[in-house]
């Protein structure tokens, strides 16, 4: 989970490969387990998909590790601030708090990573723009292999009714083309 800037100066994610599936009434993130430091794994079994919220929520990231964490914790904050308010929408209202922050503070604004996070309404992608996107057709992907896995995940779409073999196989396919992305699959559901 390191990053390298282009020649344009746009940051290239790399290191890890994170999918979300939502498909059937499930919704499903996986992700690999490789940490990479430049061209050295350093870890090969790291979970960056995980649940938050009282488990409501599934989230996985692709970036600086101690940046994700943090971004996590405040993303459970603002999920508990909103918890209190009757109706659906917790996640939606928390992400769109999180962007504003992640955007704005002085502190946040530094921070390096993406996410994908997903209740049983919604899936969301949060960037550090202050991007707060529901991906169309119920297909996410970010990182280095995130081109990967969205591609064969949206090949399988129509052939396979299983929200979770379309993730497994996406990430299995990303895996094999994405040096910066492992078979070590860290899979969470909603």
């Amino acid at each position: 989970m390191n990053d390298r800037h282009s020649a344009h100066g746009l940051v290239q994610w790399h290191g890890t490969t994170i999918i979300g599936v939502k498909k059937n009434g499930r919704t499903v993130i996986a992700g690999d387990g490789q940490v990479s430091m430049g061209n050295t794994v350093m870890k090969p079994n790291a979970r960056k998909v995980r649940r938050i919220g009282d488990g409501k929520v599934i989230a996985g990231f692709a970036g600086a590790t101690a940046d994700a964490f943090t971004l996590f914790e405040r993303l459970e904050r603002k999920l508990e601030q909103h918890a209190s308010r009757s109706g659906g929408g917790q996640l939606m209202r928390a992400a769109v708090e999180l962007a504003k922050d992640w955007r704005t503070d002085k502190y946040l604004r530094n921070l390096e990573a993406l996410m994908i996070v997903a209740d049983a309404e919604v899936m969301l992608i949060l960037t550090g723009n202050g991007d707060v996107l529901e991906p169309e057709g119920g297909i996410a992907a970010i990182g280095s292999g995130g081109n990967y896995a969205l591609a064969a995940a949206k090949a399988l779409d129509p052939y396979e009714d299983d929200a979770e073999k379309i993730a497994r196989r996406a990430m299995q396919v990303a895996a094999e083309v994405c040096v910066f992305t492992n078979d070590r699959v860290t899979v969470e559901e909603i």
